[in-house]
């Protein structure tokens, strides 16, 4: 019989112990630091996370922090707020992604995707077009790219990023796009959008800079 206070770590606290260290594990073989624009080296050599203002030793540390309660509050808080701040020029998702807007919300647009090539670059491109029949007057739907990072319906992966479209009363959508560099020059003719106030219809599209090694584009609505 041991004698009060001389026993080990209860099975609890191995529980625990081992369920961080097989989420470290999980989050070193499958989420790439470079793409998380909250981690940051600092001058002393240790991790900090910019969202929620912590310090890590090492980057093992620093993956097992953003599993955590903490961290994925902080980025639901995010993208609540992006959302609700969404510039006009920047990119949106697909699906109910984040908690509505402020008011009623009436449910998601009538959406279709349009996969196409360019014949002389072999580049793929991505055709959205959005209805809004009865959108809030004056208001004009907006976009944005969010990283993989800041979503909370999925487990992060760096192969993806998501495309979020937002127009009060509809819900805000999501679509899971490759992680792909996107062209971003509009007078190339290879990015364009218009909001036609007529047919009440937004469009958007895009192409991806991978041309000929580019294998093969798709993407999906996620689901909430």
């Amino acid at each position: 019989m041991s004698k009060p206070g001389s026993a080990g770590i209860s099975n609890s606290q191995h529980d625990n112990i081992d369920r961080r260290e097989r989420l470290r594990q999980l989050a070193l073989e499958t989420i790439d630091l470079s793409k998380d624009p909250y981690f940051m080296r600092n001058h002393l050599g240790s991790y900090e996370c910019k969202l929620c203002l912590t310090l890590h030793n090492n980057e093992g540390n620093y993956l097992a922090h953003t599993q955590g309660k903490r961290h994925q509050t902080n980025l639901a808080r995010r993208a609540s707020k992006d959302t609700r701040d969404l510039p006009a020029t920047s990119a949106p998702q697909a699906k109910r992604i984040i908690p509505g807007l402020r008011g009623m919300k009436i449910g998601r647009p009538g959406y279709k995707i349009t996969q196409q090539r360019d014949p002389e670059t072999n580049q793929r491109s991505l055709l959205f077009k959005l209805e809004y029949p009865d959108i809030a007057e004056g208001v004009q739907p907006k976009y944005r790219f969010m990283s993989s990072f800041e979503q909370r319906i999925e487990a992060p992966d760096k192969n993806y990023q998501y495309l979020l479209f937002a127009a009060e009363p509809y819900e805000t959508v999501g679509f899971k796009i490759p992680n792909k560099e996107i062209e971003r020059d509009i007078n190339s003719g290879k990015f364009y959008y218009n909001w036609d106030r007529d047919s009440k219809s937004f469009t958007l599209q895009i192409y991806f800079k991978e041309g000929k090694q580019d294998n093969g584009t798709s993407a999906a609505a996620l689901n909430s």
